[in-house]
């Protein structure tokens, strides 16, 4: 389930459409496979092989996670709180840690759209920012803004990608390895602050 080239071939963009909601939506996708399964959707519609229609990846990765962001901050309005007082999951608190500590940096705006290329991050940030009580007007435009730079982007890129070098699916699971580590290397940037930032 966790490999994005199987979810490609299985589900074709309606599963690109389910991880990107499930993902940005419910707290029990914050462990999908978002950066990855958009970067390998993108090189593989480059690709003859899976026959992915670029433009039907772009508006299923779009809707997803439009849908899926508008979704996780109803439910904070609604209860996070206690939602979020209820899952027992240590990344997901470690999660919660860091969108705080974004909020507080970047204030709402700028954290909603930052939130969206760091993993567990954009899965509990949308509900943190509904609890905060942030005006549903300016979280839809901030949430839409980051979520089209997101998907739209990280899918052109491995598009481009898979376009520029020939058989590029073959070099697909190093490539992902690549991606996986880029996309959490905002979170390693953030504990190296943090520690420097405790007291000795």
């Amino acid at each position: 389930m966790l490999d994005p080239k199987w979810l490609l071939a299985a589900f074709g963009p309606l599963g690109v459409f389910a991880v990107m909601f499930a993902e940005t939506g419910l707290l029990v996708g914050f462990f999908l496979p978002g950066d990855s399964l958009l970067f390998t959707a993108g090189v593989l519609a480059a690709s003859s092989k899976l026959h992915l229609p670029l433009a039907a990846v772009i508006v299923a990765a779009a809707a997803g996670a439009l849908l899926g962001a508008q979704t996780g901050y109803v439910l904070g309005r609604r209860g996070g709180g206690a939602l979020l007082a209820r899952v027992r999951s240590k990344h997901l608190h470690e999660g919660v840690a860091r969108g705080s500590a974004l909020l507080t940096r970047y204030g709402l705006g700028k954290a909603v759209v930052l939130a969206r290329f760091i993993p567990v991050v954009r899965t509990v940030l949308n509900p943190l920012v509904g609890i905060a009580g942030m005006p549903a007007a300016k979280f839809a435009l901030w949430q839409v803004l980051g979520g089209l730079l997101w998907t739209v982007g990280v899918t052109l890129a491995g598009y481009a990608l898979g376009a520029s070098v020939p058989n590029i699916d073959t070099y697909l699971l190093p490539i992902i390895a690549v991606v996986v580590l880029l996309s959490l290397s905002p979170l390693l940037v953030e504990l190296v602050r943090a520690r420097r930032s405790v007291p000795r």
